[in-house]
């Protein structure tokens, strides 16, 4: 199998994310950003866990951890996304909102930049190396629990070029077990040795532009209707769920979708793109302020970075001497300053310029800082802080009221509060 070319995203992340380097760098030393940074990647913890709960409003959900003893003794583990943090979910820019419950996904995080506005509860850094007891093991509530990327079993695979191998399948009754091997896609081994994956008649089966079940296979004598059939390393990409497994075996996970070619996980990713852009054009742009020039009588040129992990055709929306937007947001990315939506108290202007930075940039930026003039600035509008952006060839809409503060003085004005998560 080639790689899609439509995953440049995934080329360009895999020469900023090298999983020896995060693995060795990682294990040492936990890492505190410096607030308003983009951190370097290679220290970041590694780890992964299956999506048990999602607040998406304030960008904030629970993971159980996979670790070393029993997987469904884990505790949900609460996580936030950094303002920059990045969701893919199917090869494509994702909200949390678009994950489903139960799908296993791959996380890069760190300590919380600031852990007195942090949205999830702080733990003792040296957290992933305790033992958690009651045959659970180490490493299954780290205190690195602030989010740079979040991606799903394809997205990791087609970032970190793998594949995974179909060495054999047992069905019975439209369900069963596969033998599968991670491999690199270039017939190097991989880091995962051979494993055992149950699937159903709910697994969804994903052929150039159609979608089969297990039933539609062994109608078509791929698959046999009892027993077992080589498939002699057939490559595809997996869609890796958990749900809970009889026969005492408590770490077996499970396949929600099977994309047998770059055509049908193509599919995948652009009908994600195009979910993501319209939420994000709804939305508005996250950016980061790098500086301010204050005019007078309330006029200011705000120099701002867009951050990263988009579509190219959002930021290709952002251009000289055009009209746009810019409020000011929490780091949840929630709009902040106004009960009557986001471009209520927002601060209108000009982009008078758009630049783009040169080489390989920090994961979470985009590398494309705007210069935006206004003649009326917001006070949430300072060097450091989170904004979002709206050009003018943006839709203006309404946001749910959860996306929104309504006074930006009180950040414990959240759906729900921290309370509700374990202590630990």
């Amino acid at each position: 199998m080639t790689r899609p070319g439509i995953h440049r995203f995934a080329i360009l992340l895999t020469a900023l994310l090298c999983l020896e380097t995060v693995m060795v760098l990682s294990a040492d030393e936990p890492f505190r950003p410096a607030p308003g940074s983009f951190p370097p990647v290679e220290k970041a913890h590694a780890y992964r866990g299956e999506l048990v709960f999602v607040d998406h409003a304030n960008r904030r959900g629970s993971l159980r951890v996979q670790g070393d003893g029993m997987f469904f003794r884990n505790d949900p583990h609460p996580f936030a996304m950094l303002p920059y943090g990045i969701v893919r979910f199917q090869g494509a820019p994702a909200d949390l909102r678009d994950v489903p419950l139960g799908t296993v996904l791959h996380v890069r995080a760190f300590l919380p930049p600031d852990p007195k506005i942090s949205a999830v509860p702080v733990l003792p850094v040296d957290s992933r190396m305790k033992d958690a007891n009651h045959n659970r093991g180490a490493g299954i509530f780290p205190a690195e629990n602030h989010v740079l990327l979040l991606e799903d079993e394809p997205s990791y695979c087609l970032r970190e070029g793998k594949i995974w191998r179909l060495q054999e399948i047992d069905v019975q009754n439209n369900a069963g077990m596969m033998v599968a091997s991670l491999e690199t896609q270039d017939g190097l081994p991989g880091t995962a040795s051979a494993e055992k994956l149950t699937f159903d008649a709910a697994t969804r089966v994903w052929r150039g532009r159609e979608c089969l079940s297990v039933e539609d296979l062994v109608a078509e004598g791929i698959w046999p209707a009892s027993g077992k059939k080589s498939l002699d390393g057939q490559g595809v990409w997996l869609g890796i769920t958990w749900k809970p497994t009889p026969d005492g075996v408590f770490t077996r996970f499970h396949v929600s979708d099977i994309w047998l070619d770059d055509v049908a996980l193509g599919q995948a990713a652009r009908r994600q793109t195009e979910t993501h852009k319209a939420f994000i054009r709804s939305r508005w742009m996250p950016a980061r302020i790098d500086g301010v020039e204050y005019g007078k009588f309330g006029r200011a040129t705000v120099t701002a970075t867009l951050f990263g992990g988009m579509d190219s055709s959002l930021y290709d929306d952002f251009r000289p001497n055009t009209g746009a937007m810019m409020n000011a947001v929490e780091n949840t990315l929630k709009h902040t300053h106004g009960a009557y939506g986001a471009a209520h108290m927002a601060s209108r202007g000009t982009i008078l310029e758009v630049t783009k930075a040169e080489g390989t940039v920090a994961l979470g930026s985009s590398g494309i800082q705007i210069r935006f003039e206004t003649d009326l600035i917001i006070e949430g509008l300072r060097t450091g802080r989170v904004v979002r952006v709206r050009p003018d060839a943006w839709p203006q809409v309404q946001v749910p009221r959860e996306e929104y503060l309504d006074d930006a003085s009180n950040p414990e004005e959240r759906f729900p509060s921290p309370a509700i998560f374990p202590k630990y």
